[in-house]
This record gives structure tokens, sequence and C-alpha cells, in this order.
């Protein structure tokens, strides 16, 4: 099995940055020492917390490990429409006895991105990986120069075009099967409803439109899925769903334990808990509020986190926002590093199993 450029990893299984808390420094180390590449999600984080936990990343590892940074929203968003869902939102507050955000949440969207590139430049990790769009090529070519490898999320041939015209290094290539947000460029209300791109045709599409290495993202959880995206075209694969259950994760015990209950048996893409497409499990916040949620990103976000923190403390399930791609019934309750030797094991018998039956045609 091949080595990924400037040997990021000896399985070709990276960890997902799952914003939130999931993808915590235990998580990320644990997985790149067994040989996956982990990763920590800036999302939601300050500048400093973004720091904080590279610094104990690194106390952890000393493999290489990537940051994940979301780009600045730059879109219109309806003041009226974040109030009128406000006021949908009214009964859910009396009932968890809480108040909806009263400051003014339709002002900045940049997630504090500057002031993480801005660290990431001056301390620099050997990945950075961006999601919600494309950076500046000048922004691209810093971090090339300090010694980082950069990677663009995307969703289609024309997101993947664009990275690569910026200067990316890679491209992580993410299927409409995956858990929480989607990953697009530009949310595009008009396009709700529309069925997304899964994800063997969206990776074999990239191959044919860009030079970039490919990492393939959306519903993996077993090594023979790893192995039939690299048969497509990929360099290594994404997971999300598949981690969020070991022990190392920092998603709440609820969530993890809704990825195998019965009681939640599919996933859909709502607006409800942030207003963008983000895929979750099926509960009553998403089946109540999700039909009028409002195309308002991060605005409905901050608007829904102290619901979604109430719910999580009454011990409600159904009020959480429960991230989750189409294979989480196949999510396995072991450490992040065994889970990367499964996957390796199973990818290697995946590929045995190819090349035999390979040899045998042949002869």
């Amino acid at each position: 099995m091949s080595s990924a450029p400037n040997g990021l990893y000896r399985f070709p299984i990276v960890q997902a940055p799952m914003a939130g808390g999931a993808s915590c420094p235990a998580l990320a180390a644990a997985v790149c020492e067994a040989g996956g590449l982990g990763f920590l999600a800036g999302g939601y984080k300050t500048a400093d917390g973004v720091y904080q936990e590279i610094k104990q990343t690194r106390g952890l590892t000393r493999r290489p490990f990537g940051v994940n940074l979301f780009m600045p929203q730059t879109g219109y968003v309806d003041p009226a429409a974040v109030e009128a869902y406000r006021g949908q939102l009214a009964g859910e507050a009396s009932w968890y006895e809480v108040s909806l955000a009263a400051e003014d949440i339709i002002g900045t969207c940049d997630d504090g991105y500057d002031a993480k590139l801005a660290i990431l430049l001056e301390d620099p990790v050997p990945v950075v990986s961006f999601t919600f769009g494309c950076p500046a090529p000048e922004a691209l070519a810093r971090l090339r120069e300090a010694g980082t490898h950069t990677v663009v999320t995307v969703t289609s041939v024309e997101e993947a075009r664009a990275a690569q015209e910026a200067g990316a290094d890679a491209v992580c290539v993410q299927g409409v099967e995956a858990g929480g947000h989607q990953g697009t460029h530009r949310d595009d209300p008009q396009a709700d409803g529309t069925a997304g791109v899964g994800l063997l045709a969206l990776v074999a599409q990239v191959r044919e439109a860009v030079a970039l290495p490919i990492i393939a993202a959306g519903g993996l959880m077993r090594g023979s899925q790893i192995a039939a995206v690299l048969a497509a075209g990929a360099e290594a694969a994404q997971l999300g769903t598949a981690f969020l259950a070991c022990p190392e994760s920092g998603a709440h015990p609820l969530h993890k334990a809704a990825l195998t209950d019965p009681l939640f048996v599919r996933t859909e893409l709502t607006r409800a808990f942030s207003g963008r497409p983000a895929r979750g499990l099926v509960n009553r916040f998403m089946r109540e509020h999700g039909p009028y949620a409002p195309a308002a990103y991060p605005q409905v976000h901050h608007l829904t986190s102290g619901l979604r923190k109430a719910a999580a403390a009454a011990g409600d399930p159904q009020g959480m926002a429960l991230w989750a791609g189409q294979g989480h019934r196949l999510a396995r309750t072991v450490p992040a590093g065994e889970l990367v030797e499964v996957l390796a094991a199973e990818l290697a018998e995946a590929q045995g199993v190819l090349k035999e039956t390979q040899t045998r045609r042949v002869s």
C-alpha cells in the first residue's frame, strides 16, 4: 500500500474534522498513532482555542495531523426570515426553559478565519483543509511556502476545478451520503430537495476533470468501501461517522448511542439546526422545524445553540443535532487506533480479493 505525499499517513485513512467537539485532540492523535491521518476541527472555535488544541495534539503524537477551517460566509441572509424562525422555535425555548440568542446574530460570519489562518501560517501544521469555499490563491501559496499541504472540500466538478485553479494540493470530494454539513462552496436554497451526487459517481467525475489527488468522503464505514473509492481514483478515504462512536471522540454519549439505536433508522439533509444543509439522524426537532428553517448560516446555528445544549443536558436526543452519514448503522464502538487497524485489514483483504479475481480472469 503506497504512502501519502510527504509521509502524511501509513494507511489511506483520514479521520474527518467534525466541528462541535467530536474531533478533539485525543481522537486525532489516536488515529495518527495508528497510521491514519487525524484532523482537528477549527469551526466554531476561537483562534486561541484552535491554537490550544494544536498544542495538545502535538503533546499526544509526533505524527502529522491536520486542521480544518470554515471559509467566511458572504451570502445574503434575510433578517426577517431569521426572526420568523425565532418565532417558530418559541415553543422549544419554553419547553427547555432557555432563551433564544438575543444578541444580533446577523453580523459577522467569518468564524474568525483570518485569525486562525494567521496562527497556521506562524506555527504551521502538516495539513490544512477548508470547508464551505476555496481560499484565495495567495493564502494557499503562503501555506505551501510554510510547508503545509492544503486540501479543499468540494461537492462538484466545478468546485474541484476552482480548487485546482487556486492552487490547492488536493481536494476532498464529498458525496451526498456524508454526515454533517455539505461542504458546498455556495449555499443555493433553490437546490433544496434536489438529490446530490453520490460519492463513487462524483469521484469518477472529479478524477477526469482535475489532476489533483482526491480524498473521498461520504458514508464510508468499512475497509471494502475504502477499497472501492481507491479503485475509483481516490488516493485516500475520509471517514467521520465511523470515528464518531469511538471512546476518544468528543461527541455527546447520546449522539454516539443514537448511531445504532433502532429509534433512529434514517438520515436526511436539513437546515433545522444551522441554516445550511447538513445530514443527521431524523428526530423530532428535524421533523417539526426542518420545513421552516431559512437558508441562514451560521445565524440559525447560533440561534439554536442554546436549545441543542439544553436538550443534551436534559438527556433528550430528540432535540439534538445528531449528525451522521448514511452508513451510521455500521458504527463500531471500538478505540480509534483499533478501528484504523481493522479498517486497514479490511482494505487489504478487499484489495487482495480484487487482485486475485483479476489474476484469475487474465489466466
